[in-house]
């Protein structure tokens, strides 16, 4: 089971509004608008992309890896953990 489903549907509403943010870039791409402008819209995507990202990554925290440890005291749930936070800091 996915840990993130308890808040599927804040997740879903931020995923269409950065789909929206990305669709008025191609908008603003296709009318020519100004780089600076283009820039600041790509940034604030990239910031939304980031901030969602944390917050799966909470959830999957919160949930997933706590369970797994709690329960099974497995540590190959630690390890794949530290290898999903070095994944997405890389980015």
């Amino acid at each position: 089971m996915s840990c993130y489903l308890k808040g599927k549907d804040k997740i879903l509403i931020r995923l269409k509004r950065m789909e929206g943010q990305v669709r008025g870039i191609q908008r603003m791409v296709q009318q020519g608008k100004y780089c600076i402008d283009i820039l600041t819209q790509l940034s604030s995507v990239m910031a939304a992309s980031q901030k969602l990202g944390l917050i799966v990554l909470e959830n999957h925290i919160q949930g997933c890896v706590r369970d797994t440890v709690s329960h099974k005291r497995d540590n190959a749930s630690v390890e794949e953990l530290v290898k999903v936070i070095q994944e997405f800091v890389k980015s």
